[in-house]
């Protein structure tokens, strides 16, 4: 049985942190946690977290909220290479759209992603996502989660 639990990042796992990675077929479907801790150093409306079962830390995320009416977004998840395939995500996942939508107090959250990652793609069709017909900048699809039309 899994205990999800999204803290902040300091000085006590920052280093922990860190040593997150995927698997090498997956490098090219999202940055480094370095390279999010810095983006999120430059744009501070972003919220690095992280992602502990129990005590022990099991992944990363990074989300935010932009504008004067915020589009809040999950805009980074990463799950430890030697922790996927546990439910770690799904579990994560359902704990940062909680967390987001009260915090921002939005019905809508966001997320984007490589179109030629399936596993990314099942995993936020089961939780609810649905595709917006949109890409970001960089050609990723946009998918959106719409709290009134799904779990709580």
């Amino acid at each position: 049985m899994a205990c999800i639990r999204i803290k902040e990042i300091d000085a006590s796992n920052i280093n922990e942190v860190r040593r997150i990675s995927v698997k090498e077929h997956q490098r090219s479907f999202i940055e480094t946690v370095d390279e999010c801790l810095e983006e999120a150093a430059i744009y501070k409306q972003w919220c690095p977290v992280a992602i502990y079962n129990y005590d022990e830390i099991v992944g990363f995320a990074m989300y935010g909220a932009f504008g004067k009416n915020p589009d809040t977004w999950i805009d980074r998840i990463i799950i430890d290479e030697k922790y996927q395939g546990k439910g770690f995500g799904k579990l994560a996942m359902k704990e940062l759209i909680k967390i987001i939508t009260e915090k921002y107090n939005v019905n809508i959250v966001y997320l984007s992603f490589v179109e030629n990652n399936d596993v990314a793609r099942k995993l936020y069709e089961n939780l609810g996502f649905n595709f917006t017909d949109e890409y970001d900048p960089e050609g990723e699809l946009i998918y959106k989660f719409n709290l009134t039309e799904n779990f709580k």
